[in-house]
């Protein structure tokens, strides 16, 4: 089977002619905030193969949307690999919006990737501050989460995403 990408627009068209079927791949409080209209939230941890192509109708094509692009990615190779057919949503969510085109809007939430970035940020400055006033083995704390970011960026996996991911305010 295949993985391709597709425009928002392209996507929009699709869905409207019963062609696609739409999965969100975020994190529920990310669906809660803002999602494409007729999206079927299914986070990433919690892709379920059997469950996406039960619900999946004939003829149609699934089209996973995320934040950006990059979880959809993550998703698209694991149904490819299961023998789905499935494609991309070009720059995910944002996009969607962006493009105008039908969005659900509810609670606002703070998005993972910020997320991240706070918790890094902190843990940074903690292992700074206590390593000058306590003991300077705290600075590798800091050397710890500039690695773990390094590699997020290298590989397209943040571990630190995922741990926040399954937190009870992101459920």
């Amino acid at each position: 089977m295949s993985q391709s990408s597709s425009s928002p627009t392209a996507t929009f068209q699709r869905h409207s002619q019963g062609q696609a079927h739409l999965i969100d791949v975020r994190t529920p409080a990310e669906y809660r905030a803002l999602h494409a209209e007729g999206a079927q939230l299914m986070p990433l941890d919690q892709l379920n193969i059997d469950e996406i192509t039960a619900s999946v109708p004939a003829g149609a094509t699934v089209h996973l949307l995320c934040q950006s692009g990059n979880r959809a990615k993550m998703a698209a190779e694991k149904l490819t690999l299961a023998g789905c057919n499935c494609v991309v949503v070009e720059g995910g969510t944002k996009a969607w919006a962006s493009a105008g085109l039908p969005v659900v809007r509810g609670k606002a939430a703070v998005s993972l990737e910020r997320q991240v970035r706070i918790v890094a940020g902190v843990m940074i400055m903690i292992g700074v501050a206590l390593g000058f006033t306590v003991h300077p083995n705290w600075f590798y704390l800091s050397g710890f989460v500039g690695a773990g970011l390094t590699f997020a960026g290298i590989t397209d996996t943040c571990m630190m995403g995922m741990l926040i991911g399954k937190c009870p305010w992101n459920r």
